[in-house]
């Protein structure tokens, strides 16, 4: 075995860190900015650590394909590790909805004015009518972060996934 594929299991858990804590800084954000103040930071704390955490998801995602490649197909922890993975992959597509709707709704007000001396349009986060899908997105996202955090958290300390035992 090479050194790089030696090195799958450990550049998971490297991986997974950014992520969590963008993903929850900016749902946190977008729903203190639904529901609380409009506030310009709390506007760029929902879309920038969105577009960064999903870029580290993205990371996360391919290295953990990575770690579990080497894993029995028949071990006892596979629907715990099945959980994790469709988890993180729906996490993966949610955001990226997410993300894919704030850059339309850029493209849309972009064309509606047609110079800089008009009012800039709407924002995502202000859309009439969105305020409610938005909400459910953003806790969905939160659940998402969680319940893969948790399966993976089973993986390595109840069943010891990919965790090597060093030798004293």
């Amino acid at each position: 075995m090479s050194y790089f594929t030696a090195m799958f299991p450990h550049l998971h858990p490297a991986t997974v860190h950014f992520p969590i804590a963008l993903l929850l800084l900016a749902a946190g954000a977008g729903l203190l900015y639904l529901h609380w103040r409009q506030h310009d930071v709390l506007r760029i704390l929902t879309w920038w650590p969105l577009l960064l955490g999903w870029l580290g998801n993205s990371v996360a995602i391919l290295t953990g394909l990575l770690a579990q490649s080497g894993l029995p197909p028949q071990a006892p922890y596979r629907p715990i590790l099945n959980w994790h993975v469709t988890t993180g992959l729906t996490l993966w597509a949610l955001v990226g909805f997410l993300l894919y709707r704030w850059w339309l709704q850029g493209k849309v007000a972009h064309r509606r004015r047609p110079h800089a001396a008009q009012p800039p349009t709407t924002e995502l986060l202000d859309t009439p009518g969105a305020r409610l899908w938005l909400t459910a997105s953003l806790l969905f996202v939160v659940v998402l972060v969680f319940v893969s955090g948790w399966n993976g958290g089973q993986l390595v300390y109840q069943w010891g996934v990919n965790v090597t035992q060093q030798s004293d």
